[in-house]
């Protein structure tokens, strides 16, 4: 009798997973959303950005800021190239770098590169927003662990975009980033 309850059990949290999964947005979601995303003209300049990481239940653990320098230009086969610059300093003062070097691979599909990402970050792009999932490395106890970023940005003008980000490891919810970036027009 109780394993047929677990059995009961297991089954509901599995086809509620599922139902899950199928209620998720999807970067085709975003077709037609305007202002169009466009990583080469957003990310070209100087940027300043405002973030914090909150843990699996929501709370704030840290807070960021970011300098960002950007710029593009076209590599021999002809695709667009991108390297952004970023610095970022924590609330305890700590400060952190960070180089993405970017490549458009086609009208909306770009890839990222960065010393502390695992592999390639592959992106695409829709209306307002960009969806790109990738892993990076992070600090822990004296080491370094391979955490799973799902990324989504949106557009929100043309000199403003928010990044929300969901953090997991081993398909477990870690927690969450938001960042607020906007362009500095001069």
């Amino acid at each position: 009798m109780k394993t047929r309850h677990y059995c009961m059990q297991l089954c509901c949290v599995l086809v509620s997973l599922f139902l899950l999964a199928g209620c998720s947005a999807h970067i085709d979601d975003y077709h037609g959303k305007t202002p169009k995303l466009a990583l080469e003209v957003f990310f070209d300049g100087s940027l300043t950005a405002y973030g914090m990481v909150q843990d699996r239940s929501g709370l704030v653990t840290q807070r960021f800021t970011v300098d960002i320098q950007g710029s593009w230009q076209r590599n021999e086969a002809g695709q667009l190239e991108g390297t952004l610059h970023e610095v970022f300093v924590w609330d305890d003062g700590r400060e952190q770098t960070r180089t993405w070097l970017l490549t458009k691979v086609s009208e909306h599909q770009y890839e990222g590169r960065a010393g502390d990402v695992k592999g390639v970050a592959i992106g695409h792009t829709a209306g307002n927003a960009l969806h790109w999932t990738y892993q990076l490395n992070i600090p822990w106890r004296g080491s370094t662990m391979a955490i799973t970023l799902d990324d989504w940005m949106y557009l929100l003008d043309e000199n403003k975009l928010v990044n929300k980000t969901k953090m997991s490891k081993w398909g477990f919810h870690l927690g969450d980033i938001t960042i607020y970036m906007e362009r500095h027009v001069y």
